[in-house]
């Protein structure tokens, strides 16, 4: 597009109608609330360009046969009238099924229709594909529009997904009485340019109306209702199982003044769903508290640490309200350094003298390990604020909650790390009695042989098993049918497993280190960034210096896709 045409749209001269449509789009503008046509012009003659959209549902299977069959229910077949309506009105359609050229097909597609299910609210590779449709709508012109449907009230949403969709107008179909209004308005959206769902139509929802929200905590209840695992475990949920005397400890080190907690486990092991406890015994302590993931910061902001850190701050500070105070800390950036804005705005603001204890939840904090030099620089001044509370009351008020997923690989300083300090937690694995307990909360009678032989699958990985006894009770597999068969992409794990290997296919290198561990029966020595890496994905664990995989489901899995290719 000539720069000339760009110059003449900020100026308010007249532009050609397909170039206005583009830049409205590029700026995130509704075209319709700021066109102003001539009387003698008729937009409705312009033939627009076709749309590329995807539909993402349920995270279908890649396999043909499968997915043929995955398109029988009343969801499935909205998508299939989706699919036809899109395709007739001259759209290229594409359902995501999760194969590995998917991402490079989001990457140019205008469009992600996001139907939302109770399944594919909590499947890791809707998820996974919810994550890179956003960050490629920040870092290209707002591509793929991400217009999310759900498809059912009270739909649990995990932390990640509901952060990633923040502020996106979300629609509600209840049913096929709604079928034809949601495709012609989807048509219409899609024909006039537009990038988000209206938020005045019937079919338009609050986010409040459709998920489910998080109260206090309350006491397991055995044979509770089952509930479908993936993400946190709600606040509500009577199957959260505690590992004494983790929680106790947690609780009694977050109420003391300047506190430091550090929890450090592999993916899906309960990190985030211990951290929101947590937070939660704060808040009823009196504290203000601010949950964080810095999974939801896009690749720009890992830019440098000035632009880093203003992003922390301005985040903390949307939470709170205190937002419009931050650009008079940042004005000496250039002369005092960012480290000493932050300072400056944690002290006038954030902990100022009539402010109650503020409690910060840091989530996925191995996304900084990709940056070195951002993660020296910001792990260093929490170190520093640590240090603090020591000598000035002012810092007694910042609790400090630090997540992440592997051992810190990067070389830091140990004067200057906040690795070292503090309460560090170590998630483990379930043992037997704790899964025991969970097959009861299930309504479950296991035996002791059961409980060895689940175990003998997947360990005591937290999710692993609560998704096994989750189908089991609801009779969509048998528990000899779970234990005794292969591990394919037809059985319970499929998603699980898809993502995984999505994910190593993506990295060489990560792929050639998991085939190598699989490949032999004893524990194979890897370079340590690549054990590291492997270990905060969950797959393998640490014997000495050597790996072996995690689990009996993942040794099976992997040895069958990796040895041939």
């Amino acid at each position: 597009m000539a720069q000339s045409t760009v110059s003449h749209f900020l100026n308010g001269k007249p532009v050609d109608y397909a170039n206005f449509i583009e830049i409205c789009r590029g700026l995130g503008q509704e075209w319709r609330d700021i066109a102003d046509f001539e009387a003698n012009s008729d937009p409705e003659e312009v033939v627009l360009v076709r749309a590329k959209v995807a539909i993402l549902f349920e995270g279908f299977p890649s396999d043909r046969n499968a997915f043929a069959n995955a398109l029988t229910t009343s969801h499935s077949t909205l998508s299939q009238r989706l699919h036809q309506a899109l395709s007739a009105g001259g759209h290229e359609v594409f359902f995501i099924n999760n194969s590995s050229d998917e991402g490079s097909y989001l990457k140019r597609c205008d469009y992600l229709l996001l139907l939302i299910s109770q399944e594919s609210a909590t499947s890791e590779m809707v998820l996974e594909q919810v994550q890179l449709a956003k960050e490629l709508h920040n870092l290209t012109t707002r591509k793929p529009a991400i217009l999310p449907i759900f498809l059912e009230v009270n739909t649990p949403l995990s932390f990640d997904l509901l952060s990633y969709l923040a502020g996106i107008q979300p629609w509600l179909w209840r049913g096929a009485g709604d079928t034809f209004k949601l495709l012609s308005q989807i048509l219409t959206i899609i024909k006039e340019g537009r990038t988000s769902l209206t938020a005045d139509h019937e079919l338009a929802v609050e986010w409040k109306e459709i998920t489910s929200t998080k109260q206090s905590i309350i006491q397991p209840l055995p044979a509770a209702e089952p509930e479908l695992p993936g993400g946190q475990v709600e606040l509500t949920s009577g199957f959260y199982i505690d590992r004494p005397p983790i929680e106790s400890r947690c609780y009694e080190t977050i109420a003391q003044p300047g506190a430091l907690i550090r929890i450090k486990a592999p993916r899906q092991m309960g990190k985030t769903s211990l951290m929101a406890r947590i937070l939660h015994h704060a808040e009823q302590q009196g504290s203000r508290t601010v949950a964080l993931s810095f999974q939801l910061a896009n690749r720009k902001i890992f830019a440098n640490s000035d632009t880093f850190l203003q992003w922390f701050c301005a985040s903390i500070g949307q939470e709170l309200g205190m937002l419009e105070q931050l650009p008079k800390c940042w004005q000496l950036a250039d002369l005092i350094g960012s480290n000493q804005c932050c300072k400056a705005y944690f002290e006038q603001y954030l902990l100022s003298e009539s402010s109650r204890p503020l409690t910060l939840g840091l989530d996925e904090s191995d996304r900084l390990f990709e940056s070195p030099e951002i993660a020296d620089d910001f792990f260093g001044l929490l170190r520093a604020l640590h240090e603090e509370a020591k000598r000035r009351d002012i810092w007694k008020k910042l609790r400090l909650i630090v997540v992440h997923s592997t051992e810190v690989y990067i070389p830091m300083d140990v004067n200057k790390s906040p690795f070292n300090v503090g309460l560090p937690i170590d998630l483990p694995e379930f043992n037997s009695q704790q899964v025991q307990d969970l097959a009861k909360r299930h309504g479950l009678n296991w035996s002791d042989g059961e409980v060895v032989d689940l175990m003998g699958l997947v360990g005591g990985h937290p999710y692993l098993v609560r998704l096994a006894m989750y189908r089991i009770s609801r009779h969509d597999v048998s528990f000899n049918q779970l234990v005794k068969l292969p591990p394919t992409e037809a059985g319970i794990y499929s998603d699980h497993l898809r993502r995984h290997l999505w994910n190593l296919e993506k990295y060489s290198e990560l792929m050639e280190a998991m085939r190598e561990v699989v490949s032999v029966s004893q524990p194979v020595r890897l370079r340590s960034e690549l054990g590291f890496k492997l270990n905060s994905m969950g797959l393998v664990k640490l014997e000495g210096n050597n790996y072996l995989p995690r689990c009996r489901l993942y040794e099976e899995y992997f040895r069958d896709r990796l040895n041939g290719k």
